[in-house]
């Protein structure tokens, strides 16, 4: 956090995101917000732990309750001269913010407003494929989308603000997944005081009725972003040159690329000998950091006199492409364009996607330029291939995605499927969240996810009078704050909706890095905790709904289920399932146990595990829990070949395996150990005694064993 207080001159080593924190700082910001989710989740980390410092300067920061909140709060840059950022997860973000984001974009802006997205698109995504280009072509909102370096970065965060005032527009800045963990230096700005601060806003009341989206203004903000906004933006891109022309004339054909592709660009063209390390192609081309507004007369000027060009757009639908068709064939261009053709028409160009049709394009317009053929070249059915197969790709069974070792989630969804034994099965409406991993083996568990929070709303059409069992809905306790209580709980109280509503409750937005939520036990003195969601969905109306505070009695969790699937009740039934992330508990525990040790404090840790003796090797036991920490071990019986369970060293304690086994009354094998550090002088002699009487009461069995051996 100190590297965010250091001044001009100084050359700053750091992490893509802690550069965003710094640039924006350096731009003068005045407020920011953001809502969590990956791979944003660290931008919000770092501005709340940089509190003091954004205190010094005057800039207010808070955690948005929902993208829609954070779009929103942009609202204070449209009468006062303030820059605004905000900061989501890409597509999934804009669903939720797109309304404020419209208004926003349809009133302008006066002072800069940035839209900071975490793009998360490809082999490294966990949402829907979609891209968030749409979304600033819909509401004409600019999209910047800078190289992966770092200088660029921070310049693009500076340059976004800029544009933003220059064309009176909000800007959306989109940050790839790679950026966003790049590492790399840059050199650092004095950090700036926003001229007019929010509580300057506050106390000098500004209002503009033009801006506000009410007809007939709203017809004229139409006509405003054609006339006015998108030449001003236009201007100032060219001016600014935000986008980039590289080694222009070295051939007669050229690439033009997404900025945000560029180095897997520059590394494929490394492996095809046309280009190097440093970037010194052989091949003109064209750096959109800038995808919209795409700049007619830029793209004109690149493809004039060229035979053909290649076209670098990731993902679908071929905005690009198409734009970029209109605009040559208007102009009277007659330059071939290439893209989808020779590339992927969806999914993320990696390394070898984009090598392959960069190679294509070459061999076709000019082949003297591929020096090299890279193995990934090769057919996957080629051996020489770095893709082919050691093994029968069949004889390999994929391992599902799962939750953590000691989740208090597992024995949730591990007593659900006992109480399912008695009632029946149920149709499951799943939701975004750690949760939704109970969609795979063991648990089967879940039909459909329609949004975050969105898990009970998603189960509102199956409800029928007379139905001999109701449906089940799950939602996270982040998911139900964000949007759950009003759209799930609120809607199924108002219809009389008979769902049994599951909230997991596992103390915090778990699933975007551990922040805190409304109903978490954390005291602290920035925001406000600890308000019980059975409270809440009380409050609404639900007149049915239990707590369990302790998700790791598996028979309780059962019975309750049992109870919930059995009521008559009206409206829906809702349970909080409330345990503590076992995650952010063990990094919470963890460093009070080494302190502890280090001070020779006594420390226990439970552990459990299998005795293989009475183990019968049905693994009853691992299709109940799916713990990644059971798992097989041979058989020491040299009778039986079945493998039995085993407890690995990655247990954590929880217990789930044990009570699993209880509450399905499967066999007594699992046992619990207490590992003690640092024992006192009682732990000692009780071991002693207990070592006595064990091998006391051994020694019978031992003589009786040993006749049986001489016999034989």
């Amino acid at each position: 956090m100190q590297q965010l207080r250091h001044g001009a001159g100084t050359e700053l080593h750091v992490e893509g995101i802690l550069a965003v924190t710094k640039a924006l700082l350096q731009s003068g910001v005045a407020y920011v917000g953001g809502y969590q989710g990956a791979p944003i989740s660290h931008l919000m980390d770092v501005l709340g732990d940089a509190r003091e410092i954004l205190d010094e300067l005057g800039v207010y920061f808070e955690n948005s309750a929902s993208e829609a909140t954070a779009a929103a709060m942009l609202a204070a840059s449209v009468h006062y001269p303030l820059r605004g950022a905000v900061t989501f997860k890409s597509t999934v973000g804009l669903n939720v913010a797109s309304d404020a984001l419209a208004n926003l974009a349809s009133g302008g802006v006066k002072g800069g407003a940035l839209v900071i997205l975490g793009e998360d698109y490809g082999e490294g995504s966990s949402i829907m494929q979609e891209r968030s280009h749409a979304f600033a072509m819909k509401s004409q909102m600019w999209l910047l989308d800078p190289r992966p370096n770092i200088t660029a970065i921070v310049d693009a965060v500076e340059a976004g603000f800029e544009l933003s005032e220059a064309s009176n527009t909000p800007v959306m800045l989109d940050l790839r997944l790679r950026s966003c963990h790049l590492h790399g230096a840059f050199t650092a700005k004095d950090n700036r005081r926003p001229p007019m601060t929010v509580k300057d806003a506050i106390e000098n009341p500004a209002r503009d009725v033009s801006r506000v989206v009410l007809p007939p203004a709203s017809f004229q903000h139409e006509q405003e972003k054609v006339n006015d906004r998108w030449p001003a933006a236009v201007r100032f891109i060219k001016e600014r040159g935000l986008n980039e022309v590289i080694n222009d004339g070295a051939s007669d054909i050229g690439i033009i690329t997404q900025g945000g592709l560029y180095n897997t660009l520059n590394r494929s063209m490394e492996l095809l000998g046309c280009s190097d390390p440093f970037g010194n192609t052989q091949v003109p081309l064209y750096v959109m950091n800038v995808t919209y507004p795409v700049v007619d007369d830029e793209i004109v000027a690149f493809c004039s006199g060229k035979r053909a060009v290649l076209l670098l757009e990731e993902g679908q639908p071929d905005y690009l492409e198409q734009n970029l068709n209109a605009i040559l064939r208007r102009a009277g261009v007659d330059t071939a364009l290439h893209g989808k053709d020779l590339l992927p028409v969806a999914g993320e160009y990696t390394s070898a996607a984009m090598t392959k049709g960069i190679a294509a394009f070459l061999q076709r317009y000019q082949p003297d330029l591929v020096v090299h053929e890279p193995a990934l070249l090769l057919d996957r059915d080629d051996p020489a291939s770095p893709f082919a197969s050691p093994v029968d790709p069949a004889a390999i069974l994929p391992r599902p995605p799962g939750l953590c070792t000691g989740c208090p989630e597992r024995p949730i969804f591990s007593g659900m499927k006992l109480a399912e034994r008695e009632t029946g099965q149920h149709h499951v409406s799943a939701d975004i969240g750690c949760h939704l991993f109970a969609i795979n083996a063991p648990f089967d568990l879940g039909a459909t996810t329609m949004g975050y929070g969105l898990g009970s709303a998603g189960a509102s059409a199956l409800n029928a009078s007379g139905a001999d069992r109701s449906t089940v809905a799950i939602m996270g306790d982040g998911g139900f704050w964000h949007n759950g209580l009003t759209s799930g709980v609120g809607n199924a109280v108002f219809n009389k909706n008979d769902q049994v509503l599951v909230v997991v409750d596992n103390d915090y937005s778990a699933a975007t890095g551990g922040q805190d939520v409304l109903s978490s036990h954390a005291d602290t003195p920035l925001r406000s905790t600890q308000h019980p969601i059975e409270k809440a969905v009380r409050g609404i109306g639900v007149e049915w709904a239990k707590t369990i505070d302790n998700t790791f009695d598996v028979t309780q969790v059962r019975d309750t289920f049992v109870e919930a699937f059995e009521a008559k009740d009206a409206g829906p039934k809702v349970l909080v399932m409330q345990s503590e992330c076992q995650l952010n508990r063990q990094r919470r525990v963890k460093p009070e146990m080494r302190k502890a040790l280090k001070d020779g404090k006594r420390v226990v840790r439970e552990r459990f595990g299998v005795d293989a003796e009475t183990c019968t090797g049905d693994h009853a036991c691992i299709r109940i829990s799916g713990c990644p920490s059971l798992t097989i071990a041979s058989n020491p019986d040299p009778m039986r070949t079945d493998p039995v369970a085993k407890v690995l060293d990655s247990c954590v304690g929880c217990g789930v395996c044990g009570n699993n086994a209880h509450a399905a009354v499967l066999c007594p094998s699992f046992y619990r150990t207490d590992v003690v550090h640092n024992p006192t002088a009682r732990d000692k002699v009780l071991v002693r005694i207990r070592s006595w009487w064990m091998r006391a009461l051994s020694r019978g069995l031992e003589r009786r064993a040993a006749r049986f051996e001489v016999a034989a």
